[in-house]
């Protein structure tokens, strides 16, 4: 008997061959004649034939590899339905720049995906196409190439020339593209670079050359943020520091004398220790910070339009503020044990519950202050410009 081959699914010229033996036989003389590993043979209905005495003469029979059956007679199109191969190329409009790649990228690695979905089956998704034909996708082309580079290999592609920074910032924004496209396998790749990437924790403190460059690189009318920073032991003398926020920041054994610090945000910072002689500390909020030990000689608190510096409940336990003008300060319980006050002037200050024990106030202007509640045990008081005026409840 003698019979046509055809190599399934391609529009080979056909090889005719006489058939001996078993279909074992068969499938071998058709390996050899078309040069493919033959495992399967089906006739031109596409029925499967498993017994070489189902095959009649002159039969033109379909050889295949293993994949399922495929009419070659039929054209491209109507293939590509019956596979879901789609290998068929195309273009792609992506926020104006443009990708070629194969509908079996789009839609093979991840056939869940909203890609997958778009381009499973043609004009399933009613695609916007452009005068050049290319479908419009409004994305950013920076994250989605490299999407589109792992659905064509698999990895998670990134060039090599961008800085630490830069990737993190291009990782962070490919994460987004990839939730929005529903690309699952990669996300996780994603998370994990980004957590790769991130900088090691510095704890170390902030030198004064490193802080001069980052204010210089801040426009002057922006909110300068520094909360919770560590500055501790840095040199910070003669800086204009006005409005900055270091609250909860670390400035222990800082030198800030002359430092500029008008309004600035020193709340429940840590001041322990350090030297602000002769700094401008007007309007200053400094609530709940602790400044044990801290020299503040000669300081100036005293606005003159009247904005009150603030260091209620602050730890100022043994600081020297001798000769510093405190008009109007509020220093409601906070804490001055120890503390050497000697000749400054605290005319209208708040005092009330603050704790004054073993203070020297000697030389000190008290005039309508607020001492009520406050500790005056063994508090220093010779000298004084005017009177003091202790209401019963003085302690």
């Amino acid at each position: 008997r003698t019979l046509g081959f055809f190599i399934d699914s391609l529009l080979s010229v056909p090889q005719v061959v006489a058939v001996y033996g078993t279909l074992s036989d068969l499938l071998s003389v058709a390996s050899n004649k078309l040069g493919i590993k033959a495992t399967s043979v089906y006739n031109g209905k596409g029925g499967l034939i498993d017994d070489i005495a189902l095959i009649r003469d002159d039969d033109v029979l379909f050889v295949c590899e293993g994949e399922p059956f495929i009419d070659p007679q039929t054209d491209g199109r109507a293939q590509e339905e019956l596979t879901g191969s789609h290998t068929d190329w195309l273009t792609l409009n992506v926020g104006g720049r443009y990708f070629t790649t194969t509908r079996s990228t789009l839609v093979n690695k991840e056939p869940d995906s909203m890609l997958a979905h778009m381009f499973k089956d043609k004009d399933a998704w009613g695609n916007k196409q452009d005068p050049r034909g290319a479908f419009l996708i409004d994305r950013s082309p920076e994250y989605f190439e490299p999407i589109l580079n792992y659905l064509r290999h698999g990895q998670l592609i990134v060039n090599d020339g961008i800085n630490l920074l830069g990737s993190t910032a291009l990782f962070v924004g490919v994460l987004e593209e990839a939730r929005f496209f529903g690309i699952d396998s990669l996300i996780e790749h994603l998370e994990i670079a980004i957590k790769n990437s991130q900088p090691a924790e510095d704890h170390s403190p902030i030198s004064r050359k490193e802080f001069v460059r980052f204010l210089l690189a801040t426009p002057t009318k922006s909110e300068l943020r520094c909360q919770g920073l560590n500055f501790s032991g840095a040199d910070l003398s003669r800086l204009d520091l006005r409005y900055i926020n270091f609250k909860m920041a670390n400035l222990s054994r800082c030198n800030l004398a002359h430092a500029n610090l008008c309004c600035a945000n020193l709340e429940r910072a840590d001041l322990s220790g350090s030297v602000l002689d002769c700094a401008n500390l007007q309007g200053v909020k400094m609530l709940c910070s602790n400044a044990e030990g801290a020299s503040l000689k000669g300081c100036n608190f005293e606005d003159p339009s009247g904005l009150k510096a603030n260091l209620e409940g602050a730890n100022l336990k043994g600081v020297d503020m001798e000769g510093s003008q405190m008009t109007g300060i509020n220093l409601r319980v906070a804490t001055l044990k120890n503390a050497k006050l000697k000749n400054c002037n605290l005319r209208g200050a708040t005092l009330a519950g603050t704790d004054l024990e073993n203070c020297d106030l000697s030389g000190c202007d008290l005039q309508e202050a607020n001492l009520r509640g406050s500790n005056v045990k063994g508090a220093i008081f010779e000298e004084m410009l005017t009177p003091l005026h202790m209401s019963q409840s003085v302690r």
